[in-house]
C-alpha cells in the first residue's frame, strides 16, 4: 500500500478545482469565493482545537484531516503551492523557533 501524502492531497484539490461545482465539493467551495473558503478553514481550525481538548483521538485525527484539506483549498484559491509553504518552513528551520518568531515581531 502506498503512503498518501499532503502532496497527493494538494494534487487532488488542484484537479478537483478544475471540475464542475456540480461534481466537485472543492470547486463548489472555490466558486463561493475566498471569504467562504477562509470561513470554512476557520471553522475547521476551531473544531480541531476542540477535538484536541477532548479525549477522542479518532475525532482529532478526523478534524485535523478536514483542517488540512480546507487549508489546501484556501492555498489553491490564492494560487499558493504546498512547495512554497514547505520552502518557507525550510527557511525557518535554520534557526530556533524563538529566534524565528522574534524576527517576525
Amino acid at each position: 500500500m502506498s503512503k498518501f501524502t499532503l502532496a497527493d492531497l494538494e494534487k487532488r484539490v488542484h484537479e478537483r478545482a478544475k471540475a464542475s461545482a456540480k461534481d466537485s465539493y472543492t470547486r463548489a467551495l472555490i466558486d463561493k469565493g475566498v471569504d467562504h473558503c477562509v470561513k470554512k478553514l476557520g471553522e475547521e481550525a476551531i473544531e480541531t482545537a476542540i477535538a484536541a481538548l477532548q479525549d477522542d483521538k479518532g475525532r482529532l485525527i478526523a478534524e485535523a484531516a478536514d483542517l488540512l484539506y480546507h487549508l489546501l483549498v484556501v492555498l489553491e484559491a490564492r494560487g499558493v503551492t504546498l512547495a512554497q509553504v514547505e520552502a518557507e518552513l525550510e527557511k525557518r528551520s535554520a534557526q530556533s523557533g524563538h529566534q524565528e518568531k522574534a524576527s517576525r515581531i
